[in-house]
């Protein structure tokens, strides 16, 4: 009996969550959806537990992958200022329906893991 290889991702969305949903992305992404232009400090105090380097290497590659322009102001003192790009507004009703949908299942799910746990 021959096994066929998948040659092609099984999910049709499972790139998406890789180039999204890594740690600090969707955060990145979700502050400057909600609150528009920021400059990089601004933009730390609305991501408490983010260090300054995970904090630079989020937005590196959100740039590349198109999803935030980074802007340089050269005056003094210089001014850096991030904001998401209109391929990343595409995604705001996608993080509205997964806030809905954690505001309304959320509390199932840690009832779920906590008769889990007990049953343990």
């Amino acid at each position: 009996m021959e096994v066929k290889q998948l040659t092609s991702d099984p999910c049709p969305f499972g790139p998406v969550v890789d180039l999204v949903f890594a740690r600090w992305t969707s955060h990145v992404l979700w502050v400057l959806a909600q609150q528009g232009r920021l400059r990089f400090t601004e933009l730390r105090t609305h991501l408490p537990g983010i260090t300054p380097k995970v904090l630079t290497e989020r937005l590196r590659r959100l740039e590349r992958d198109g999803f935030v322009v980074r802007s340089y102001h050269a005056e003094m003192p210089p001014r850096v200022e991030y904001e998401i790009t209109d391929l990343a507004r595409t995604l705001i009703p996608a993080f509205r329906v997964l806030a809905d949908w954690s505001d309304n299942h959320l509390g199932e799910v840690h009832a779920a893991q906590r008769r889990f746990d007990n049953q343990q």
